[in-house]
């Protein structure tokens, strides 16, 4: 029987680094949004309840059918007897008062693990609502009856018509005993907390304007900001305003961040903004520097690579030449790139000579919310 438990665990195993692949992206986007910077406890909890949420899933769906076109069910495929699995177990494996051993023969039959199974298959959600999301017992047993009622309208529809018959019967026992899993997990999740990090404290002792804006972090800013460009270039194309993108991408980062206060779309989501070295605003002259060189210099020289109609006009072997120079430029680049990500307090080239750097731009409304929330917490503890 444990066999049947592992196939679907090993599977869900594998299938965690794909689903952590598509769940950073809107992780770390919540987290700058939220808090400001990425904790490593909040992250680690917040992948445990996704590697968490893999394995209840898989463990409810495997193994599937054979093929899309599976057979249709025999008898019926619903159950809306309460606790019928008690009626189940009392029957399949009878006690006899005079015979200790049927006690230990109800412990081990099919029936009492598979109700057994309901319940520690909730037990994680109940810690995870108790313990991160610090709901109310009532929450608890909402979302607990809500996660077994999704999985059960999962198997019923096989898989929301993906197979032409459910395979798998809805049971309401099952939801019962999926929200008492949900609440015996909020139980441990009170017990335990006083050995784990408090989640509501985690930030209690970050200044979030004396901490460095990561590599990771930039690097989101820049991909939001370059999925908006591309989305207006095509759209201007479309509306035969024959515009290319890097000729947009002057514009916008020559421009907004004058208008904005030092941010981008991409800086704004994240919650970061350009400053000068001293501190204040970032000056025109410093934000023209700096997207010049980048985005001028560098990124002008990569949009000629695709302009074959360029490269013939000047001729094969300036055109060689000036493919050479633009490949030296992007090695250069990554070799600065990397150099400064293992020295990490030393700033990029044309930083320095734009005299801009990036930091966190948090409302003062949320650091006091924050404090706030911290200080109720200490109270009434």
């Amino acid at each position: 029987m444990f066999q049947t438990y592992l196939f679907p665990i090993s599977y869900a195993f594998m299938a965690f680094p794909v689903a952590a692949l598509f769940f950073t992206l809107p992780l770390l986007i919540v987290q700058y949004r939220r808090h400001g910077y990425i904790n490593k406890i909040r992250a680690l909890v917040l992948y445990l309840l996704l590697l968490y949420l893999l394995n209840a899933f898989f463990l409810v769906l495997l193994p599937l059918p054979d093929s899309r076109h599976n057979a249709a069910p025999a008898g019926s495929m619903l159950q809306f007897v309460p606790l019928q699995f008690i009626q189940d177990i009392l029957h399949n494996t009878p006690i006899t008062r005079s015979d200790p051993s049927s006690y230990l023969n109800v412990l081990t039959g099919a029936d009492f693990l598979l109700a057994a199974f309901n319940v520690l298959l909730t037990v994680p959600f109940g810690m995870f609502l108790g313990y991160y999301f610090r709901t109310r017992w009532v929450v608890c047993i909402i979302l607990s009856f809500a996660l077994s009622l999704l999985f059960e309208i999962t198997q019923i529809t096989g898989i929301y018509g993906f197979f032409d018959h459910p395979y798998r019967i809805f049971d309401v026992d099952d939801m019962i005993t999926n929200t008492l899993g949900g609440m015996i997990g909020f139980k441990l999740s009170l017990w335990i907390s006083g050995l784990l990090p408090r989640i509501e404290k985690l930030d209690s002792q970050e200044d979030l304007s004396a901490k460095r804006v990561t590599y990771t972090r930039r690097a989101l800013a820049f991909l939001l900001d370059s999925i908006l460009l591309l989305a207006v270039t095509i759209l201007l194309n479309l509306l035969s305003l024959s515009i290319s993108l890097w000729a947009v991408s002057m514009v916008y980062f020559l421009s907004i961040p004058l208008l904005t206060g030092g941010r981008t779309f991409g800086k704004w989501v994240v919650r970061i903004r350009l400053r000068s070295e001293d501190g204040g605003p970032a000056r025109p002259w410093g934000v023209w520097a700096r997207y010049g060189l980048l985005y001028g210099v560098l990124g002008g020289m990569n949009s000629l690579m695709p302009d074959s109609s360029f490269f013939v006009s000047i001729g094969t072997a300036l055109a060689a030449l000036v493919k050479i120079v633009i490949l030296l430029a992007d090695l250069a680049f990554f070799i600065h790139l990397v150099l400064r990500l293992i020295k990490r307090d030393r700033p990029l080239l044309y930083e320095e000579l734009s005299r801009t750097r990036n930091v966190i731009s948090w409302p003062k409304r949320h650091q006091a919310a924050a404090s706030e929330t911290v200080d109720n917490t200490t109270n009434n503890e």
